[in-house]
């Protein structure tokens, strides 16, 4: 993948991210914050846990970092997978989000 196809589909992933945090703050009750500073998004929910995701560039990858770990994903022609095999990056958010703000969410791309 070049550098340009990368940020091509990771702006996509980052977009999807903010999107899908409008909707849910729009449709529940939920309060993300998230705040977005080139090419890292911060998500802050009401207890004030957080959770960061960043991109790696020179790696070609995306990190996610939150209370249950760090995670590294590259995309793979369709969807963003970790680099360990522990499944695919929406996956992963939902499952994060939900553990950290006490609340059903959903992130998709």
């Amino acid at each position: 993948m070049t550098d340009l196809e990368f940020m091509d589909h990771a702006e996509q992933l980052l977009r999807a991210v903010e999107l899908a945090c409008d909707r849910i703050n729009d449709d529940s009750d939920a309060d993300i914050d998230n705040q977005r500073v080139g090419g890292m998004i911060t998500l802050v929910f009401a207890n004030r846990s957080q959770i960061i995701i960043n991109l790696q560039k020179p790696l070609h990858e995306v990190w996610l970092a939150a209370r249950s770990g760090g995670y590294h994903f590259r995309f793979d022609g369709q969807q963003w997978m970790d680099t360990k095999g522990r499944g695919e990056f929406f996956e992963r958010l939902t499952q994060d989000a939900c553990a950290q703000s006490g609340q059903a969410l959903h992130f998709s791309s």
